[in-house]
């Protein structure tokens, strides 16, 4: 198996714990947060279930978190998962993961928070709005939003070019704010609006499980099979609002004591996510009742919820709040995503520019094919139907990289391991099965989100078969 050690010796370790850890928080909180609970309550329909996803996505998410801390301090490189999977089966398993990253996981899903950010900024400015067509092309319609996303995807990547400490202080200031400020609105909306009347209502019948019915009618009772398929419908949004947290260890070779600081970072990041979601489902639960956050208008809860806050003002605080958050967000994921396009390249399984650092130290050609393709998933508009496949192909790399930690203690027993898995073996187990659980539902319930994924991944077979057949000239075997 291939192994290049030195590939990343050129690479500035400019990041610390802080940056690591906001890196984590930033990359996990984009738009999601404030929107997602309306499908969620519409799926599961009451306030014990509500809060039940949130917790077990949360569960989910740290215990992954920390199963990753013992890859990342044995393998303190960039590209992160691609290495471990790399390490842990072979080149065309991690071949895989980078091919799905790249097609639809990364770039889907930055142009995706890119458009959420042009359709809030809508609510300042109106002539942003997607409803705004600027050029009818025939095949395609090119708005105000998506230039807009684009041009903000475009800003980011070329900010991101001229080094990675420009792109780490855009990243740690952008967190910071947008967790204060998720924090205040919690508080104001916890302490501030609080409706003993709503609070008590949705609580008294917190796990009567309903489906409510996406077009504002009725609820209707739910258990059994039925509960279990809402369920896992519900948590298609809350583990995609929960989701690029391992793209810190994408830029493992860019931050200081990695073998330390990555496995912290983590562990300090999902927390932080995973107490501020929850707790502002809990404000969203004192705010408004049921009916209201499955009916809210293009499921914006917070909207509704800042609305019962502050009036019509809230809107436009929403709108402030979800700008600063999506371009933080981006700011994360375009960071991140060219490390592994880097670390592919070097491997001989991507286009040989890709894996080369620019004047400024970092990888500056794999920034811009990233920022080319995420764009045209933004004209196409396409990304929404992307985004629907992701989380299945998400948790299975998920799943099979978790499962190589088992692996790996067999192959390389004397390995270092300066940080072994909390828990091990039963929470990584846990995880595993949790993981899978999830992915045979959604197979059973929620068919049109899977077998597209699945295809996507699989057309990534004769891919690397040509990639690894012009590479394997110039790849030396381990």
């Amino acid at each position: 198996m291939h192994t290049n050690t030195e590939q990343h010796d050129d690479m500035k370790r400019e990041l610390g714990l802080l940056d690591a850890t906001m890196l984590v928080a930033g990359s996990m909180i984009g738009s999601g947060i404030f929107i997602v609970s309306s499908d969620i309550v519409r799926n599961v329909g009451s306030a014990g279930w509500l809060i039940f996803i949130w917790i077990l996505t949360g569960v989910i998410t740290v215990i992954a978190a920390l199963s990753y801390g013992e890859l990342s301090a044995m393998f303190p490189k960039a590209g992160g998962q691609y290495v471990y999977l790399r390490e842990a089966y072979n080149r065309l398993v991690a071949f895989l993961y980078g091919w799905s990253l790249f097609m639809v996981i990364q770039a889907g899903t930055i142009a995706a928070v890119g458009v959420a950010f042009a359709k809030f900024a809508a609510y300042i400015f109106p002539a942003l709005s997607d409803e705004n067509v600027l050029w009818n092309l025939g095949v395609v319609n090119i708005n105000a939003a998506q230039l807009v996303s684009i041009g903000t995807i475009v800003i980011l990547t070329w900010v991101n070019a001229r080094g990675v400490k420009n792109g780490k202080i855009i990243q740690t200031v952008f967190t910071i704010v947008k967790i204060l400020s998720l924090g205040g609105l919690i508080v104001m909306g916890l302490f501030g609006a609080f409706n003993t009347e709503v609070w008590s209502t949705n609580w008294a019948t917190a796990w009567e499980a309903v489906r409510w019915d996406v077009n504002g009618g009725t609820a209707v009772s739910i258990g059994g099979a039925a509960l279990f398929a809402g369920i896992v419908s519900a948590m298609v949004g809350s583990l995609f609002s929960s989701d690029a947290w391992n793209n810190v260890t994408f830029i493992a070779g860019e931050i200081r004591n990695p073998r330390k600081n990555i496995g912290l970072s983590l562990f300090l990041g999902t927390m932080i996510v995973t107490i501020v979601y929850v707790s502002a489902n809990l404000m969203y639960l004192a705010t408004l009742s049921m009916e209201s956050i499955a009916h809210a208008p293009a499921d914006r809860v917070a909207v509704v919820a800042a609305q019962a806050i502050f009036g019509q003002v809230g809107t436009l605080v929403i709108a402030v709040m979800i700008m600063v958050s999506t371009f933080g967000c981006n700011n994360g994921l375009i960071l991140a995503g060219a490390r592994v396009y880097y670390t592919m390249s070097q491997d001989g399984l991507f286009f040989k520019k890709a894996g080369e650092l620019n004047r400024f130290e970092v990888p500056g050609w794999g920034l811009w094919a990233q920022c080319i393709w995420t764009s045209v998933l933004c004209l196409t508009g396409r990304y929404g139907d992307l985004l629907n496949y992701v989380i299945f192909v998400v948790l299975i790399f998920y799943a099979l990289t978790i499962i190589g930690i088992f692996i790996l203690r067999r192959k390389r027993p004397t390995a270092e391991r300066p940080y072994r898995a909390v828990g091990y073996p039963v929470l990584p187990a846990l995880y595993v099965l949790a993981a899978f659980t999830i992915c045979v539902g959604l197979l059973i319930y929620q068919p049109t989100f899977t077998w597209p994924g699945l295809i996507i991944v699989l057309l990534g077979i004769p891919v690397f078969f040509l990639w690894n057949k012009q590479g394997a000239s110039k790849i030396s075997s381990k």
